[in-house]
């Protein structure tokens, strides 16, 4: 594979996983029916775990543990090899299988067309209507204020 490829590739699967991991598991769900899903097995179980969230002071100061937080993270390959990775925050497992499932589809020559099509492209256009909504909902309640200044003297 030649470095523009992979290039490519990292890049197309790095856009999916970003729609991936703030869409609903529903959603996911209901996108995949409209594809046919090659046959694939779980090489890590749907998992639920811990990572440490790290910091820095003033943004690019001295690091430093933030805290913990929950994630879920899962493995899959397809039976044409492509191995598909899929983490999720917070305790849903299935969503994690979904975007293994999916990260692993995108990363098919015959599938990655359709996953775009079908998957990732409508899931964007949901999460972008639905924050489209929200700012328009938060704008209605926007108040402005101003000073006045008065002379004296």
């Amino acid at each position: 594979m030649a470095a523009g490829d992979r290039d490519s590739n990292q890049a197309r699967r790095k856009a999916a996983m970003a729609v991936l991991a703030q869409a609903d598991t529903r959603e996911i769900a209901k996108c995949l029916q409209s594809i046919a899903v090659p046959a694939h097995e779980d090489l890590r179980e749907p998992e639920n775990g811990l990572i440490m969230l790290r910091g820095r002071i003033g943004g690019d100061g001295a690091p430093f543990n933030l805290g913990e937080a929950t994630v879920s993270r899962a493995a899959v390959r397809l039976s044409t090899g492509e191995v598909g990775l899929g983490y999720a925050l917070g305790r849903d497992r299935e969503k994690a299988r979904l975007i293994a499932l999916c990260d692993a589809l995108v990363q098919s020559e015959r599938l990655c067309d359709s996953v775009e099509t079908l998957i990732i492209a409508p899931l964007r256009a949901d999460i972008l209507a639905k924050r489209r909504h929200k700012a328009a909902q938060t704008a209605a309640t926007k108040v402005d204020f101003y000073t006045m200044v008065r002379g004296e003297g």
